[in-house]
């Protein structure tokens, strides 16, 4: 088959990376892609937006097969129109990608068809959502509802946190267009866990579970990012518990959304809450995450390309999904200053020596090659990934490459995994 990667980031070059491997693949390109990408695929200048371009490219050069990866061209109906080009494509049509471009929606479905979920209310103006706060008091999460980059929601852990983050939301407009409505949520107690499945219309099977770090700062301190570093499997969710996420949280609102007239094909991501009464779904996703898919990728036995096709094509009964034993551990290395003003243009060195560690591979998300030189042009810039018997040899591995990569202008967090390795005692 002749493929075709949407996307420029860590999560797109982890999926080229998987897909270049199959022996099915018989030319990878990768729109827009970037250095790391390069080395695996053609990489084309069209932007993940231009969906005119991106169609017309794939009908040009005869593609068999599309693998979106960002949300955004989702959202916005890419697949709608592949589909009517007669071009395969994994990832869901606009209106079921909507159940991560509108938190209200999602809220609304997971309340139609019983699927766990924090108590919420929604509100179009910030007044009667202050007003709301202040008779529920804190802690209280605010979201915006619209796409934001993973940067939309905000757990407030006081009333005056929570009217700061309805006024940077609603008034300020730090999101545009997505805040103009807010969700406002119930705080839940317990670990966050990414969990992933294949759903092709009618069907869905598992497809990994992760853990990720959302704070900037070790201990899970400091602002909220799009993600620091991650890892899977999770010690959090056993066989039982994932027959559980399937049954509660998964496959209603995979019947739901067909139920609704728009079912969904390509990757649910069920973002949980696991807490004393089970779990409990804070978001869903229409796409594999970042750094999430920095570490599925790694783990995946079976052919990446010829699962994701069977997805796409309605066949998952005919694929089995096998894992790597080893445990994957992401370490997201950012720009100095990231979330917020960060310095472009930095020069990084060093990453073929890290890849030289058996098991690392570096995911490039926010780079560029100008002579010669590799520059760091994004907030999050690479995912550091390593492979090891238990997530502390995971991450020994992972931090060991890291110190291999000489970048005076980047960090990252130095404790990636640090919950499982103490669960583990």
């Amino acid at each position: 088959m002749k493929v075709l990667v949407i996307g420029g980031g860590g999560r797109e070059h982890a999926l080229c990376w998987a897909i270049a491997k199959s022996p099915r693949c018989a030319k990878l390109f990768c729109a827009p892609g970037n250095p790391g990408i390069g080395k695996l695929a053609e990489c084309v200048e069209i932007a993940t937006e231009d969906l005119d371009g991106l169609v017309a490219f794939a009908r040009e050069r005869a593609i068999d097969f599309v693998v979106v990866g960002p949300e955004a061209p989702l959202v916005a109906g890419l697949a709608d129109r592949l589909t009517d080009a007669g071009i395969a494509v994994f990832g869901p049509s606009g209106a079921a990608a909507a159940i991560e471009g509108s938190k209200t929606l999602m809220k609304d479905l997971c309340a139609k068809y019983g699927v766990p979920t924090a108590e919420y209310a929604r509100f179009d103006e910030p007044d009667a959502a202050k007003e709301y706060i202040r008779a529920r008091g804190a802690p209280i999460v605010v979201k915006a509802d619209g796409l934001a980059a993973g940067k939309g929601v905000t757990v407030c852990q006081n009333v005056n946190e929570a009217y700061a983050a309805i006024d940077h939301v609603m008034t300020e407009q730090a999101f545009g267009a997505s805040g103009d409505e807010v969700v406002i949520e119930q705080y839940l107690e317990g670990e966050e866990v990414s969990f992933f499945a294949l759903v092709d219309g009618t069907r869905a099977i598992p497809f990994g579970a992760c853990q990720d770090h959302k704070a900037r700062d070790d201990g899970d301190k400091g602002p909220n990012t799009g993600g620091m570093g991650a890892y899977s499997p999770t010690p959090l969710i056993t066989p039982a518990l994932e027959r559980e996420i399937m049954a509660r949280c998964i496959l209603p609102m995979a019947k739901g959304l067909v139920a609704e007239g728009k079912p969904f094909r390509g990757v649910l991501f069920a973002g949980l809450m696991m807490t004393a009464d089970g779990p409990k779904v804070l978001e869903y996703n229409a796409r594999f995450g970042d750094p999430e898919c920095q570490v599925l990728m790694p783990r995946l036995q079976s052919d990446a390309l010829e699962v994701l096709h069977a997805c796409a094509t309605g066949r998952l009964e005919r694929v089995a999904v096998a894992w790597r034993p080893e445990t994957a551990l992401a370490v997201v290395m950012a720009a100095k200053g990231y979330p917020g003003a960060y310095e472009k243009g930095t020069e990084i060195h060093g990453l073929d020596e890290a890849e030289e560690i058996e098991g690392v591979h570096v995911f490039h998300a926010g780079t560029s090659r100008a002579n010669g030189r590799l520059l760091a042009v994004g907030g999050r810039v690479l995912a550091v990934t390593a492979l090891g018997a238990t997530v502390a040899d995971a991450q020994r591995n992972a931090y060991r490459a890291v110190d291999r990569i000489r970048w005076p202008g980047g960090f990252c967090r130095r404790d990636i995994g640090w919950r499982a390795i103490r669960l583990a005692g």
